[in-house]
């Protein structure tokens, strides 16, 4: 039972938590200005101080989203524009200076919260001494409309999401040794847009020294636009809104801008050739000063080579979003050419998977483009550098749906926080036996690297990933190393990604 106080005392004035779970919860505390009025579409701007004990013991609103859209926002969720808070659970208020977990929600940059049952962090505080902070940031249109077309104040518009996690990091560094955290101490983390963004992180010069360790689950540093195909977004959006200067857009109400930015998409099916990329809209800009290239390019030049990370990916990712029913051969080589791969990667995969329809493999292409070859471009790029890089494949498959969503796209995350048992997640596993077993030993490696900066355990060595062996820790009912999974299909990807 928590026996410490349940006020802190940050650097903007004091805020009341609460006792949760055995741990102490401070949820919706403000790390920056809210983003309305003037300064919509601005750059983040540190909050002002309060006086009196400000109450923390209710999650903030999400970011402005469209309900029905993401993994986690199934149905309409309470958001507002004053949304930039951040929510920590501690095991005490004290000078212990603990470990620090930042954990950047997923949602293709479009929906998420990051107080999602999913990721409480009372686990890795009960189990692993560890503070843990989840953060809201500014999404789609509002977090990532490249408007710089209309001046300097707007110039980091189409980045202003990843300001606000760079922002939500100086708050953590500033503040977070009054809730018995260590400011040196510091693990991004994040799933899908969340781990982009950590890819994101570790490629910019702005985050450098906000964080000494980073995992980046279903996600690496490929996912960001340049400004030519940013522009076309906007060109929609503003088209959409029926807006032509700044002000019309800074007044539009929220709703307005929801529906609009939703319509870009649409629009974008309807071009030949969409944004020249396979990557959607309303992902981070290359800016030139957040991102002065694009992340795995920075990645190369060695950005972050002294942050040890852990990467990854899941088996079947894109069963989540499902596949073409009908599709075939023709049908897969059309998808490679639009992938930038080539027809013979088809016999590949087959030989791998002599049982497999059309549809199985179009999921083993698609989750490769995306999500595991993007994180062994990742280890690849900072090899060279000698940095300290971590391979892991989560392999453990679903039972529900019929078990059509096999190892799926986010199915990882309530085994790394030790979750289980939270709300939603029995529906995302199926009946059948608890593969509790799973998320012992995937919590005990995240804790594990969050505290020491090595996933491994006593109990079970994870060597580094390097290219000489590609060693790689297999999360399943069996959970091992194996040497380079499915080599030959990496292979076929050489030069690509």
């Amino acid at each position: 039972m928590v026996t410490t106080a349940t006020v802190a005392t940050t650097r903007n004035g004091k805020v009341e938590g609460r006792e949760k779970e055995g741990v102490l919860l401070f949820a919706g505390i403000p790390y920056a200005e809210p983003p309305v009025g003037e300064l919509r579409f601005r750059a983040v701007q540190p909050h002002e101080p309060w006086s009196g004990v400000r109450p923390a013991q209710k999650f903030g609103p999400a970011a402005p989203q469209l309900a029905g859209t993401g993994l986690t926002n199934s149905v309409a969720v309470r958001w507002d524009e004053d949304c930039l808070t951040l929510n920590i659970s501690t095991p005490a208020v004290d000078d212990r200076k603990r470990p620090v977990l930042v954990w950047i929600h997923g949602g293709a940059f479009k929906t998420g919260q990051g107080g999602t049952p999913w990721y409480n962090g009372a686990r890795f505080a009960a189990n692993g001494d560890i503070v843990v902070v989840s953060i809201n940031y500014r999404l789609a249109a509002l977090g990532f409309a490249h408007l710089a077309r209309f001046g300097d104040d707007f110039a980091a518009s189409g980045i202003n999401g990843i300001l606000d996690q760079i922002e939500a990091l100086k708050w953590v560094r500033d503040n977070i040794e009054a809730f018995g955290g260590d400011p040196e101490n510091v693990t991004i983390a994040g799933e899908s847009a969340g781990a982009f963004s950590v890819g994101s992180l570790l490629a910019s010069p702005m985050a450098t020294g906000l964080f000494q360790r980073a995992i980046a689950q279903s996600g690496a540093a490929h996912h960001a636009l340049p400004s030519e195909a940013s522009n076309i977004v906007t060109d929609i959006l503003l088209e959409q809104l029926e807006a032509t200067t700044i002000e019309d857009i800074q007044t539009a109400p929220v709703e307005s801008i929801l529906e609009a930015q939703d319509k870009v998409a649409l629009e974008l099916l309807k071009r030949p050739k969409g944004l020249g990329t396979t990557i959607g809209a309303f992902y981070p800009t290359i800016d030139g000063a957040v991102l002065p290239k694009l992340p795995i390019d920075l990645v190369r030049d060695g950005a972050s080579k002294d942050v040890p990370v852990v990467v990854g990916s899941n088996k079947d990712e894109t069963t989540l979003w499902g596949a073409p029913e009908d599709i075939d051969d023709e049908g897969l080589r059309k998808l490679l050419d639009r992938l930038g791969g080539s027809p013979n990667m088809i016999d590949t995969y087959r030989q791998n998977r002599p049982d497999a329809t059309s549809r199985d493999l179009y999921v083993a292409m698609t989750t490769d483009h995306t999500f595991r070859i993007p994180a062994i471009r990742l280890a690849e790029a900072r090899e060279p550098h000698g940095a300290q890089t971590w391979m892991y494949h989560f392999a453990w498959e679903s039972r529900a749906f019929n078990g059509t969503l096999k190892s799926t796209h986010a199915l990882e995350i309530p085994f790394a926080f030790d979750n289980l048992d939270r709300g939603g997640v029995n529906v995302f596993l199926g009946e059948g036996p608890s593969p509790q077993h799973v998320a012992d030993s995937m919590h005990a490696a995240w804790t594990s690297f969050i505290r020491t900066g090595d996933p491994g355990t006593e109990t079970r060595p994870w060597p580094a990933y390097e290219s000489a062996e590609r060693a790689t820790m297999v999360f399943g009912d069996e959970t091992a190393v194996a040497n380079d999974p499915n080599g030959d299909e990496r292979e076929a990807w050489a030069g690509r990604r």
